[in-house]
């Protein structure tokens, strides 16, 4: 009974953690594909913007029947809380992959840098947190603005990520 029991928990928590699992692991097995990551980002800032405009125009259906006083379908709020949450997933996996892979894995430190070595290693930290800052505004608005300067700081980190790869 103790070993099904044991076994029936690793199993539940070996497949609630596989989720866990799409952004490289922390073990140093040295496989990275860094361009892909990138791209993925870029995926997920696409995903936020077309959220964006699905729940303006949602949002503006549903102001509109409710000043006509017409009952609005209860179906485009489901819709609403559906796009909203896909934004903010979004802007949550675009928070993991800058935090857990890049910061934590790929952009190293080193007591004996050259200083323009120094200086790049800045630049890609400053960039990341600009990243994370934009992600976290495209979370708490519908301000466009907001995933431009995101555009922005993710093109600006990969020119600057891979430059000092070179």
């Amino acid at each position: 009974m103790k070993k099904s029991s044991f076994l029936l928990v690793s199993l539940v928590i070996l497949f609630g953690l596989r989720a866990y699992g799409f952004f490289h692991c922390e073990i140093p097995c040295g496989i990275y594909n860094d361009e892909m990551r990138f791209e993925i980002i870029m995926e997920h800032i696409q995903t936020i913007e077309k959220s964006i405009h699905e729940i303006k125009h949602l949002s503006a259906h549903n102001w509109k029947a409710y000043k006509l006083s017409e009952a609005s379908d209860p179906a485009n709020y489901n819709q609403l809380v559906r796009w909203i949450n896909n934004k903010e997933k979004h802007a949550e996996e675009i928070q993991h992959t800058i935090s857990q892979y890049f910061l934590t894995q790929r952009i190293k430190w080193s007591d004996d840098m050259e200083p323009e070595a120094q200086k790049s290693y800045y630049d890609q930290l400053s960039l990341c947190h600009k990243i994370l800052v934009y992600a976290m505004k495209t979370k708490q608005s519908l301000d466009l603005p907001s995933v431009e300067l995101l555009k922005k700081s993710v093109a600006d980190f990969k020119k600057t990520y891979f430059e000092l790869k070179k």
